[in-house]
């Protein structure tokens, strides 16, 4: 039992994720930070140059054999007297509904960009997740350790193409073979960089910092006065830090380093113990009544909460004494020989404890957490306690779902997640046909984790799998082949989008029926059995957007 208030214990919670291009280091960042903070105790590298170490917040076998992040993971850990969630997303585009998710989760993101290429298409579309969220955003320049770009060319690369004031904190002596190490800007402190020795199989380390002006064993001839001179230029340039216009999302500290060298680290993880926000108060509906998913969608009498007015009627306090939440990810067998399957639980406000009982407010429903799981990765513990900012995992079987409040009362709606309409649509079957309920039931639990989105046509036996990218089939293939037994084949589809359908604003179900009917055939219903219309062309979706004025085909359908 904590001798902390409620508002103690969540002041001293910081839940951030990272987030980054493909190939801008986030995974290496993620695994020296975990060292920095005193989590592991030696940082694994991802595959590469014939070296196959896992890396600890990448556990499934493809995202061992890829060296990619497929799945967002969860890292906990204390350090310093604060509670740290780090929140690892996917860096490829294929994978953006997940990382979208996992930003609902945290209160502040830091940005690793690659010194030598800035900024990237696919950091540009995560920045503006951010933004859209109001998450204040620490931008970390990573791999001073190779050749950069000049430092100053990036730092106006992000006021102009993110429109964010950038506030260098530290300021880099040179970079890749020329790297002397790195100016804190205000002290004049100076930070060493040791190259790695050649043969050793790892860093020594680097020195301890001292004055600029008592480094000079660190320079060549003439090094150090230019750096003297760059900084007069910087400190007169750039903004200074203001953590107030930070938080509001106009400016970003930037900090810079190396991952794979471990240089830079312990200052940014610092910087977010710092600087980062702590849990903040959530809009939230208090809702009276309650219906069943989906059930109006379907033509069902019962109330549709996703069409309540989505404007909050409260703001759910960090220190409110009730435990409230939502449920931002769902991952099942990330224990194969258990066959598990957790929700990753953001909790919002109150103090848990193990056993609680919580009830889920879009179905009413009641779930005694006697095994709460606190993640590392693949790696848990139980979980005897937790607060505002923590994510806790609750094991469940098929009760949980992407975007479920949960709350001691069973009143409290946060807003839901939307699900996104796929780019690519496919049909798949299963090799073995003695197999085909297995793959229905493979399918429903990938589908619920929000891997892929499932729909079942109105007329045929064939499932039709949407996604946003190619690499997610890949990765579906190999989830089902690893922990569902069922070799799968992918087919083309005969479609090419899929709409969420529901009558215009102050329309008639009548309309939707009456569309229905005359396309049928191509109707289908998704895990909610909420009605899809799957358009064989961008040109037929605006054609029948034309002849049926009265529905609405939507891209988006919020899920809680």
């Amino acid at each position: 039992m904590s001798k902390l208030t409620l508002a103690e214990e969540a002041l001293r919670r910081r839940t951030f994720a990272i987030i980054a291009h493909p190939d801008a280091g986030k995974t290496t960042l993620t695994e020296h930070i975990l060292l920095s903070g005193g989590a592991i105790r030696a940082a694994g590298a991802v595959r590469a140059r014939g070296e196959n170490r896992r890396t600890r917040s990448d556990w499934m076998k493809i995202e061992k054999e890829r060296g990619i992040s497929v799945s967002a993971s969860v890292m906990t850990f204390e350090h310093d007297g604060k509670m740290f969630n780090l929140l690892d997303t996917p860096g490829h585009e294929d994978f953006s509904e997940d990382t979208y998710r996992t930003l609902t989760a945290a209160d502040c993101a830091i940005m690793v960009l690659d010194a030598a290429k800035g900024i990237e298409p696919q950091t540009l579309k995560l920045f503006e997740v951010c933004r859209l969220r109001d998450i204040p955003i620490i931008t970390f320049i990573n791999k001073l350790d190779r050749e950069a770009q000049d430092p100053m060319t990036l730092l106006d690369d992000i006021a102009s193409r993110l429109q964010l004031d950038p506030a260098p904190i530290w300021w880099p002596a040179e970079s890749g073979n020329r790297l002397r190490g790195m100016v804190e800007l205000g002290t004049g402190r100076f930070q060493p960089y040791a190259r790695k020795v050649p043969g050793a199989a790892e860093d020594a380390g680097h020195p301890d910092a001292l004055p600029l002006a008592d480094a000079g064993q660190y320079f060549e001839a003439g090094e150090q006065q230019a750096l003297t001179e760059a900084l007069e230029l910087v400190e007169g340039g750039y903004p200074a830090f203001d953590r107030q216009s930070f938080l509001e999302g106009h400016l970003t500290p930037v900090l810079w380093g190396s991952a794979l060298r471990h240089f830079g680290i312990d200052q940014l993880l610092a910087a977010i113990g710092d600087w980062a926000p702590a849990p903040k108060s959530l809009p939230a509906l208090r809702v009276e009544g309650r219906g069943s998913r989906g059930e109006k969608a379907s033509g069902g009498g019962k109330e549709d909460l996703s069409t309540l007015d989505p404007r909050p009627s409260t703001l759910v306090d960090p220190a409110s004494p009730e435990v409230t939440g939502f449920v931002f990810k769902v991952q099942a067998n990330m224990d194969p020989n258990h066959r598990d399957r957790i929700a990753m639980f953001r909790m919002a406000s109150g103090s848990f404890r193990r056993g609680m009982k919580l009830k889920v407010q879009n179905t009413g429903k009641s779930l005694s957490v006697n095994a709460p799981i606190m993640f590392f990765a693949s790696d848990r513990e139980l979980a005897e306690d937790a607060y505002a900012g923590d994510v806790i995992g609750i094991p469940n079987h098929g009760v949980l779902r992407v975007g479920d409040s949960l709350s001691e009362s069973g009143l409290i709606r946060f807003a839901g997640l939307p699900n996104f309409a796929p780019e690519i649509l496919q049909r798949v079957r299963v090799k073995d046909p003695l197999k085909a309920k297995h793959l229905k039931k493979a399918l429903d639990g990938l589908a619920e984790e929000g891997v892929t989105q499932l729909f079942r046509p109105e007329i045929g036996a064939d499932f039709i799998v949407g996604a946003v990218g190619q690499l997610q089939f890949e990765v579906m293939a190999d989830r089902l082949g690893e922990e569902y037994g069922l070799e799968v084949i992918f087919e083309p589809s005969p479609y090419a989008e899929a709409r969420w359908i529901m009558p215009v604003e102050g329309g008639d179900k009548a309309d939707v029926e009456d569309f229905m009917s005359k396309y049928r055939g191509q109707m289908a219903r998704d895990l909610d059995q909420a009605p899809v219309f799957l358009a064989k062309s961008s040109w037929e979706t605006g054609y029948v957007m034309e002849r049926f004025p009265k529905v609405a085909f939507t891209k988006t359908r919020e899920r809680g």
